[in-house]
C-alpha cells in the first residue's frame, strides 16, 4: 500500500511539473520533430501523398497563426534499419498550449478538400506505407552562459 501511495504521489508531483513547465514556456515556441520510415520503395509515393493532403491542412495552420513555421528534412546518406527514417516533419508551434489542445483539423480538411472519398483513400495510403512513425517534441539546450 505503500508503494501505491507513493507512485501516486511520484505521479501528481511529475503531471504538476509538467503542467509547471508547459505554463513557464507558454509564450515560447513549441516545437515537434515528426518522423516517418516508410516501408522499403514507398518512400516516393509517401512524398508525393504527403505533398498533395497532408503538407496544405498544415500549411493553412501556419497561415491561421497556430504553427510558425513547418519543414521536412531526409537524410542524405542512409542509416541502419532499426534507426532508418525517410522523412523529418518540424512543427514549430506558436506556443505549448496551442499545440496540446484540441483543434478541429476536420473541418479544415472538409474545406481544403471537398472530394473527401478521395482524400480519406489516399490519407489512408499514405499511412499504409509506413513502416514506422513517431513524434519527438524537442526543447533547444543552452551551451552558453550557466
Amino acid at each position: 500500500m505503500e508503494r501505491f501511495v507513493l507512485a501516486l504521489a511520484l505521479l501528481a508531483v511529475g503531471s504538476t511539473m509538467g503542467l509547471a513547465q508547459m505554463a513557464s514556456s507558454e509564450g515560447k515556441p513549441f516545437v515537434v520533430e515528426y518522423y516517418y520510415k516508410a516501408k522499403w520503395g514507398h518512400a516516393d509515393e509517401f512524398l508525393r501523398l504527403f505533398k498533395k493532403n497532408h503538407y496544405p491542412v498544415l500549411k493553412k495552420q501556419v497561415e491561421m497563426g497556430r504553427m510558425l513555421k513547418v519543414w521536412m528534412d531526409q537524410p542524405r546518406y542512409h542509416a541502419t534499419e532499426d534507426g532508418r527514417w525517410d522523412f523529418r516533419v518540424t512543427i514549430v508551434f506558436k506556443n505549448a498550449t496551442l499545440a496540446n489542445e484540441p483543434f478541429d483539423e476536420d473541418a479544415l480538411k472538409k474545406q481544403l478538400f471537398p472530394d473527401q472519398e478521395t482524400y480519406t483513400r489516399e490519407e489512408q495510403r499514405r499511412f499504409e506505407i509506413l513502416a514506422a512513425h513517431w513524434d519527438v517534441p524537442v526543447k533547444s539546450v543552452a551551451l552558453e552562459g550557466k
